[in-house]
């Protein structure tokens, strides 16, 4: 089977005094997820799933809606920073605290945050997902450490955040009854080049 994952677009920014941060799309993130949707449109998908998360529920919505297809939420494929009270984009925090940045980047990001949990998570629950559609394709709208968590397990690295997935970049995996799992491409990206 055919596993695609994609990260969600960008949200907006958001710092709360207490509670989980879960921000909605900006105006930017919903271009590109209007972007993404049509590039994958005419593809042949037989599932759409979702974290439960509200970037990646927004990013999944356009394309489930030129599919006609139901988005399933799956909360096993939330991101490793999923109780935090704040969403910095990566992009803002690698300018505003470079330190911060760093930490994310090797597996440090929080005292909250175990990353081989969080690696037995992602697994598991993309295992059940392909399990659940063999000989298919899929569609994963997800977050950037999900998608390095199963990129580096299929490549055989453990648990490692070892590349930056763009906004709503496509990740291509081909996904074996055997066992074997391939990766067919990371980060594509043709569909952001007019915005």
């Amino acid at each position: 089977m055919e596993l695609i994952l994609v990260r969600h677009g960008l949200p907006e920014r958001q710092e709360l005094e207490e509670g989980r941060a879960d921000p909605p799309l900006s105006e930017t993130g919903n271009r590109q997820a209007l972007a993404v949707a049509h590039w994958l449109a005419p593809e042949s998908v037989d599932a759409v799933y979702s974290s439960t998360m509200l970037r990646a529920c927004q990013t999944a919505q356009p394309y489930a809606a030129l599919k006609n297809l139901e988005i399933t939420e799956r909360e096993g494929i939330v991101e490793f920073d999923r109780h935090s009270s704040s969403y910095i984009p990566v992009e803002e925090l690698k300018k505003e605290d470079p330190e911060a940045w760093r930490a994310m980047a090797e597996g440090g990001y929080s005292e909250e945050v175990d990353l081989h949990e969080f690696h037995a998570s992602v697994v598991n629950t993309l295992e059940q997902i392909i399990a659940a559609h063999s000989s298919q394709t899929v569609v994963v709208f997800c977050h950037g450490g999900v998608i390095n968590i199963w990129t580096a397990h299929v490549l055989g690295l453990g648990p490692s955040l070892f590349f930056e997935p763009k906004y709503t970049c496509v990740n291509r995996y081909l996904c074996a009854r055997t066992g074997q799992r391939n990766v067919v491409s990371l980060n594509e990206t043709a569909h952001l080049r007019d915005l």
